[in-house]
């Protein structure tokens, strides 16, 4: 089952990486290793959820739904962007699904791992 799985997900991991490369249209290393990546992918994260299998899952939803309603604003995209990070990340504890399975007690995958965090 192990193996079935990792195997699903490397397929998974290609095809998106397949997308990723037809969309660039040359292939580099620069191009897929920017800094922006790195950005995008914390904020999925934190925005989502950590600890969840859930949470990086609404983390792109709400990133691409962002991106998409506020890329004609230009720099101030990023500032919006930015700033939803920052206060989902000091006043949603666990980010918006964390927030959302604990007042719901709702899960989507049935068995996970839940990283505790620290709450006071």
């Amino acid at each position: 089952m192990k193996t079935l799985v990792w195997v699903i997900a490397a397929f998974g991991s290609g095809v998106v990486g397949a997308i990723v490369y037809l969309n660039l249209v040359r292939v580099e290393p620069a191009a897929a290793y920017d800094v922006n990546w790195t950005a995008f992918m914390i904020f999925i994260v934190v925005i989502g959820g950590i600890g969840m299998i859930e949470g990086p899952i609404i983390g792109t939803v709400v990133f691409f739904t962002l991106q998409q309603t506020l890329s004609e604003h230009g720099a101030w995209y990023l500032v919006i962007v930015g700033s939803v990070a920052v206060l989902v990340a000091v006043w949603v504890r666990g980010g918006i699904w964390g927030v959302v399975s604990r007042r719901f007690d709702v899960s989507l995958f049935p068995v996970q791992r839940r990283v505790r965090l620290h709450e006071p």
